[in-house]
């Protein structure tokens, strides 16, 4: 799109929300019940757009993007009368006889950025927020995932208004060109580098912004951790979406001497879903592109590769794979992988680890395995979410706030942090006109004695 068509865009649904429609919660909850009706109907054509730009199967095509917002659209629609409903908030002394209340009122025009890796759940959570805070969206899809963006752009379009949700594509030259106009918040997942230039450009406006990032997410096994269970979640965790996961496990930190089991454990559980050569299976999926795969491959010579290691560009593929012997100061330590590549240190003192990952940036997630450190690991590190004996799974709770802290990201959502990330939170305060508080006027009489109770 031009200049001229996006500030055509925005004017249209600037115009739109102040007509107040989207107000109404009768209107916002008809708009999801619509939007869960269209997946529904696009839900083959979505699974096919997934398997081509990223190989993902049916079966993880569901669990990791349809079920999410099909979730989160139930608990949308559930609850949005109650979170809508304005909250009352007990009067202090200065507000004696008033009526102290919070509304919560919608943003209005919102822009929601989403990345490549899970095109569909990245993309509509978000918008099940701004709909049900009342918000209209611009959405841009990644130009990574073309299938997945035309599929996605075909039911926000034929399911709402361009004037109150509308899809835009294209490519960088779109995103700086919609950073360029004047919204009331932005959403943005992506990486911590995107991320630092959108909020950049947000701060030009003043626009608040909601930023879902990344890191290098550490996962720890103590030596009484649960072997056989932690070797299979781990596994799992950092192969689904062939490691294009903004909370999967990026480096394992495990105690020497649990160390070779757990590697045993891990090479056992991928080689019992995908075979000795996952290349073939159906389940395993692929890189985004060529460019990623060479940046993967460029990693693989940082330490000793104990399973794995295999890459083929033309089919963007690259095996999942474990790596010993990392220097702490590589490259593969330097930023977040992206891939199924797993490198491993270890650790013989637990404060080890702690001391290591409180010394990096704030991760997204952070996941520990073990019982007796529980309370060290989570008390002297700092992350977006975690999980303890597990990965992943925090984000399957919409009850649970999803998101980063620092450079891992900013703001919360996921059911009601959704709605309240697309809210303003207004406070209200409606004074007798039968009572008169004479203290707070010149000269203030009584005021010693008034003071005593403030």
């Amino acid at each position: 799109m031009e200049n001229d068509d996006i500030k055509a865009l925005v004017g249209a649904q600037k115009d739109f929300f102040a007509t107040g429609r989207t107000r109404d919660t009768g209107f916002r909850l008809e708009r999801l019940h619509a939007l869960g009706d269209a997946l529904v109907k696009y839900e083959r054509d979505i699974y096919r757009a997934l398997w081509l730009d990223l190989h993902k199967s049916e079966q993880e095509s569901y669990l990791t993007e349809l079920a999410l917002v099909y979730g989160e659209i139930r608990n949308h629609t559930r609850n949005l009368s109650k979170w809508a409903r304005p909250a009352r908030v007990m009067p202090t002394l200065a507000t004696m006889f008033s009526s102290c209340r919070v509304l919560y009122e919608p943003l209005g025009v919102s822009l929601i950025i989403s990345p490549f890796n899970y095109p569909v759940q990245l993309l509509l959570n978000p918008l099940v927020g701004a709909i049900s805070a009342g918000c209209c969206a611009v959405l841009k899809t990644s130009r990574e995932v073309p299938n997945v963006s035309a599929v996605l752009a075909r039911i926000i379009g034929e399911t709402f208004d361009r004037e109150y949700i509308a899809v835009v594509e294209g490519g960088d030259g779109v995103n700086e060109r919609l950073m360029a106009e004047r919204f009331d918040f932005i959403f943005f997942t992506g990486s911590p580098a995107a991320g630092k230039s959108v909020m950049k450009s947000a701060s030009e406006n003043l626009t608040p912004v909601l930023l879902e990032l990344g890191g290098k997410s550490p996962c720890i096994v103590d030596r009484d951790a649960d072997l056989p269970t932690a070797a299979r979640r781990i596994a799992w965790g950092k192969t689904i979406n062939a490691g294009q996961t903004c909370i999967a496990p990026d480096y394992l930190f495990v105690h020497r001497e649990v160390k070779d089991r757990l590697i045993d454990g891990i090479t056992a559980a991928w080689d019992e879903w995908f075979g000795t050569d996952s290349a073939a299976s159906p389940y395993y999926p692929r890189i985004v592109n060529g460019e990623a795969v060479d940046r993967l491959q460029g990693l693989l010579g940082e330490g000793n590769i104990l399973y794995g290691g295999r890459v083929d560009r033309e089919q963007r593929y690259v095996s999942p794979t474990i790596i010993d012997g990392v220097d702490t100061g590589g490259k593969i330590m330097e930023r977040e992988i992206f891939g199924p590549i797993l490198p491993v240190m270890e650790f013989t003192d637990p404060q080890e680890a702690v001391r290591y990952v409180a010394s990096r940036e704030k991760p997204l997630a952070l996941y520990y395995f073990g019982r007796e450190n529980r309370k060290l690991v989570f008390d002297g590190t700092s992350s977006g979410g975690g999980c303890i004996d597990d990965t992943v799974m925090h984000i399957a709770n919409h009850r649970l706030p999803f998101g980063g802290v620092g450079y891992s990201g900013m703001g919360k959502y996921h059911g009601c942090d959704s709605f309240l990330a697309f809210s303003n939170r207004r406070a209200v305060v409606r004074s007798p006109r039968w009572f008169e508080m004479s203290v707070k006027y010149p000269p203030y009489s009584h005021f010693d004695t008034v003071k005593r109770f403030m």
